[in-house]
């Protein structure tokens, strides 16, 4: 051990900077051991002041984060309100069309040339909005955009091609909406030979 003098001339020995390991447990409990310090008040009170920051900053950002995604939800169902309404409007004088058919007085023949002007209405409605049909009789079948319900037996048409249609088809642009149902033609000399 090495010696210090201390301010008043008295020699003294120092403590060690290290805590010597002795095999025999009395002599350790005499030796001084030395603890780490602890953080002071000023250190403590500057750690927690930082720690109640961090935690009010992460519960702003959670909020801010949580507002915008209600913002963005709120935004798109704008957003689709905005695009059903513009389409339902375009509908709403073939609505009025056919109001106004079922409370017409007339002839058979005046109703039915009546539901042919509406259905062209609707028809050019659906164009302006990019809406065509499926091509059908007459066309090879095509599992894409025809659902076959059935086959008929007829030698004027080619194999597999669509004999009748049952329901239209109708595709946007180049994305399909509902497939066309179909009959198919079975051709007995087509498949024969």
């Amino acid at each position: 051990m090495s010696e210090l003098e201390n301010e008043y001339g008295v020699t003294q020995a120092a403590e060690p900077d290290v805590l010597t390991v002795v095999d025999d447990p009395e002599a350790a409990s005499v030796l001084p051991a030395t603890e780490p310090a602890g953080p002071t008040a000023d250190e403590f009170a500057a750690l927690k002041a930082e720690r109640d920051q961090l935690l009010d900053r992460l519960a702003r950002l959670q909020a801010e984060f949580d507002n915008a995604r209600k913002r963005q939800e709120r935004e798109k169902q704008d957003f689709r309100d905005y695009a059903t309404g513009s389409v339902v409007e375009q509908f709403l004088p073939v609505l009025d069309n056919f109001a106004l058919a079922l409370n017409a007085k007339g002839t058979a023949e005046q109703m039915r040339t009546g539901v042919e002007l509406i259905v062209k209405q609707m028809d050019e409605t659906l164009r302006g909005l990019s809406v065509t049909v499926i091509p059908t009789v007459g066309q090879e079948f095509d599992p894409r955009v025809h659902e076959a319900l059935g086959s008929v037996e007829r030698d004027d048409l080619p194999d597999h091609s669509v004999a009748e249609e049952i329901r239209k088809g109708y595709k946007i642009r180049e994305r399909m909406l509902r497939p066309a149902m179909v009959r198919i033609v079975s051709n007995p000399k087509q498949t024969e030979a």
